[in-house]
């Protein structure tokens, strides 16, 4: 039998409290409330609201300090806003269907960037556009890894 060494018994404690927080919340619909304790005895609380594609959650420092997060889902897309601890928020809207996607962020301060994902039989391309205009493009070639694997020790691009 091989015995496991556990170097650091606090931060074992407060991930499997995470898991745990986890484990329970995706078994429970609903609202519910978590408190985490950290290593140096700070804690947090986090109250979390689930009902029918929308999730609201809402952590709390020990000092008072809030954070809110507000997600709605649907088939159609996503929307998402963080309010932070100093009242900034940033906000993620993403609308789908069977071609792709197009996600924008928005920054605090008015910035964005947006994701446009385009998808066909073959694989998919995304480009994202920054605040200033630039852009960058990712190609992705359906198939497996083995198949690629293959095919790149074969010669073939």
């Amino acid at each position: 039998m091989k015995l496991i060494v556990v170097r650091r018994p606090a931060r074992l404690a407060l991930a499997a409290m995470f898991a745990l927080s986890a484990f329970l919340a995706a078994t429970e619909a609903g609202a519910r409330e978590s408190v985490v304790t950290g290593p140096k005895g700070s804690t947090a609380t986090r109250q979390v609201e689930h009902d029918k594609g929308t999730v609201t959650s809402t952590t709390t420092g020990e000092q008072g300090n809030t954070r809110e997060r507000g997600l709605e889902r649907s088939k159609q897309g996503a929307s998402a806003t963080i309010t932070r601890r100093d009242g900034s928020t940033v906000t993620r809207e993403t609308s789908r269907d069977e071609t792709g996607s197009t996600s924008t962020l928005t920054g605090s301060k008015g910035q964005s960037a947006t994701a446009e994902t385009v998808r066909t039989e073959t694989g998919s391309s995304t480009t994202v556009t920054g605040d200033k205009g630039r852009t960058a493009t990712v190609e992705h070639t359906r198939g497996s890894l083995r198949d690629k694997l293959k095919a790149r020790r074969d010669g073939q691009p």
